[in-house]
């Protein structure tokens, strides 16, 4: 006999449902059904169903207040996509979780430290009140991108770290999609958070261990972007290494990596390197004009390995979703166990190490404490 596959439902039908998540879930369609999509207008919304349509001949049009209602009391849908501007998903995601239903909710994970206290706390007495486990998840690419996972067995053979750099050059101008995107805009700390959150997750996931302290300047240059947009930052981790982040959310010409951004064919750069007493792990994101990361590792006698990774964050971390929530079917209770890449609190983990570096900035360097999820 087949095995049910869950029905899920996508809350937003904005850029990256049409350009990421629908071609992703294609790749995947035979792990679950998708049974709406909702909008705050009609247009929106018909406009993403008709894309999904292709591939999901029976996916449900919805809208507005009364359309958002349907979803949430559809017993028959046992899990939803939260892809909406940053400063709503929260709320929106504890509604859903009440009526019972495992999320899965785009990053970042909220606005600042504040909403994720109460968001948890919401999230520790919603799960008190159902019966079984209710998934809160957080969906973060980067940690589930095969190139950052390869870093996970290599960081080992660079023996005991003595430095770690992340430099990030984007080009979020007039040319990107996002540029005008007001929910980014408005929402604190502005791209650095939307954009940073990523850069701190694979920072997070290549050291395995965490940022206790930051110490960082800040700037506005380009008046076209919200404030701030850059962030030079010291930070210390929890082994007793230090690094250094910095990024710019928009440099007009970044020729130190080769970067091609989804969207745009402008060069972007994103490096993160660990220097080590045996040796250097450093990951480039592009190669030659191809989408993924390549991965190297040098010691004493030059580079030992090199490999690249197309980008395949998106599919996999979908995936993990699907399973978790068909696991957690099958399991029920207790014998079940959530994919930990996707949880809330790791969400919440790469927020707070990014509001550390504003905090930090707006008090002209002073060495903050990262709060601790």
């Amino acid at each position: 006999m087949a095995t049910k596959v869950p029905q899920i439902a996508i809350l937003g039908a904005g850029i990256f449902v049409k350009a990421q998540y629908l071609p992703r879930l294609f790749e995947i369609a035979h792990l679950f059904q998708l049974k709406a999509i909702w909008s705050r207008t009609q247009e929106s919304a018909t406009v993403a169903v008709g894309l999904a349509r292709k591939r999901f001949p029976g996916v449900e049009c919805k809208w507005g207040d009364s359309g958002l209602e349907e979803i949430i009391q559809d017993g028959s849908i046992e899990a939803v996509a939260v892809v909406l501007a940053g400063q709503n998903q929260v709320d929106i995601s504890l509604k859903l979780l009440k009526a019972g239903k495992h999320v899965l909710q785009e990053k970042p994970a909220a606005s600042g430290t504040s909403e994720l206290e109460t968001a948890l706390s919401s999230y520790k007495s919603i799960s008190a009140d159902v019966p079984g486990q209710l998934i809160w998840s957080v969906a973060e690419n980067y940690r589930f991108e095969s190139g950052l996972k390869e870093c996970k067995k290599l960081i080992a053979g660079i023996g005991k770290m003595m430095s770690v750099q992340v430099i990030i050059e984007g080009s979020m101008n007039s040319s990107n999609p996002y540029f005008s995107s007001n929910w980014r805009r408005n929402l604190t700390g502005g791209f650095i958070i939307d954009m940073g959150v990523h850069y701190i997750a694979g920072l997070r996931m290549l050291v395995g261990c965490e940022v206790v302290s930051v110490s960082a300047m800040t700037s506005h240059v380009d008046m076209t972007l919200p404030s701030p947009d850059n962030v030079s930052a010291v930070f210390h981790l929890e082994n007793g290494c230090s690094g250094v982040f910095v990024m710019v959310v928009s440099s007009r010409s970044p020729k130190a990596c080769g970067q091609r951004s989804f969207f745009l064919q402008k060069h972007t750069c994103t490096l993160w390197r660990v220097v080590g007493l045996n040796g250097t792990l450093q990951v480039e994101r592009g190669f030659q004009g191809e989408h993924g990361y390549l991965v190297s590792f040098y010691g004493a006698d030059g580079p030992k390995e090199s490999t690249f990774f197309p980008f395949n964050g998106v599919t996999e971390e979908l995936k993990a979703f699907i399973n978790d929530v068909s696991e957690n079917t099958l399991k029920k209770g207790s014998q079940f166990v959530a994919e930990p890449r996707l949880s809330f609190v790791e969400g919440a983990r790469d927020v707070a190490v990014l509001e550390a570096m504003l905090e930090s900035g707006a008090r002209q360097g002073e060495l903050v404490q990262v709060k601790k999820f």
